[in-house]
C-alpha cells in the first residue's frame, strides 16, 4: 500500500469513528422529560379569585403518577412593576429553588446551589440569560441535561423571543467538564444537535 493509499484509509478511519463517536453519545443523551404542572398555592390557601396578578411557570423536576420523571411546572405569582419581566422573575425563581410547599409536594431542582443570575437582558432581538459559571459545575452529564433544560423549559412558557445563553458574560458553545455542545437560541433541541 502507497503513502497516499494509507492516508486516504487513515482519512476515512478517522471520519468513522467521528461519526461513530457523535451517534454514541447522542444515544447517551437522555429522552427530554414530558411536562406536567402543579400549583402549590392551592395546596396551602386557595387564591382569591377576585385578586389580580399574573403567573409565570417554572419548571422544577418530580415525578408522575406512574413514578416516571417528568418537568412540573410550578405557577408562581408576579407582580410587574416590581417584579420586570415574566422570564427575568420566572428565572430567578429557578435559580432560587423550590420553595418548602413544592418541595413537599415532591419536586426538586438540578440546578447547582451557588449558581447566581448576573443579569437578564430583555432585548428586542431576544433574552440573554447571564448565569454564574456554577451553573455548569457538579452532577454529571445526566444532571446537566436536565438542568438546561429546566432552563429552557422555563424561559419557552415565559417568553416569545429567542433565549441566549451566557456563563460569566459569554455566550455558550460547551457546556459542562464533559464538553456538552449547546446550540443557540436555546430549543428543546439545543443539546447534543
Amino acid at each position: 500500500m502507497n503513502q497516499k493509499s494509507l492516508n486516504i484509509t487513515l482519512i476515512i478511519l478517522t471520519i468513522l469513528i467521528g461519526t461513530a463517536f457523535v451517534f454514541s453519545v447522542k444515544s447517551m443523551r437522555p429522552a427530554p422529560l414530558p411536562p406536567d404542572v402543579i400549583d402549590p398555592s392551592h395546596e396551602e390557601t386557595p387564591p382569591d379569585e377576585n385578586q389580580e396578578g399574573q403567573f409565570v411557570n417554572v419548571f422544577f423536576i418530580g415525578q408522575n403518577k406512574n413514578g416516571e420523571e417528568v418537568y412540573k411546572a410550578v405557577k408562581r405569582k408576579y407582580d410587574p412593576t416590581v417584579d420586570g419581566t415574566p422570564v427575568k422573575f420566572a428565572v430567578t425563581a429557578l435559580i432560587d429553588g423550590p420553595k418548602p410547599e413544592e418541595v413537599k409536594l415532591g419536586v426538586y431542582s438540578e440546578i447547582p446551589v451557588g449558581t447566581r443570575l448576573l443579569n437578564v437582558i430583555d432585548a428586542s432581538d431576544g433574552v440573554y440569560i447571564n448565569l454564574s459559571k456554577h451553573f455548569e459545575t457538579g452532577g454529571g452529564t445526566d444532571s446537566i441535561y436536565k438542568r438546561i433544560f429546566q432552563l429552557i423549559k422555563t424561559t419557552k412558557y415565559n417568553t416569545n423571543k429567542p433565549v441566549y445563553l451566557l456563563i460569566d458574560n459569554e455566550k455558550v458553545e460547551v457546556l459542562g467538564g464533559d464538553g456538552i455542545m449547546i446550540t443557540q437560541p436555546l430549543t428543546e433541541n439545543s443539546l447534543g444537535g
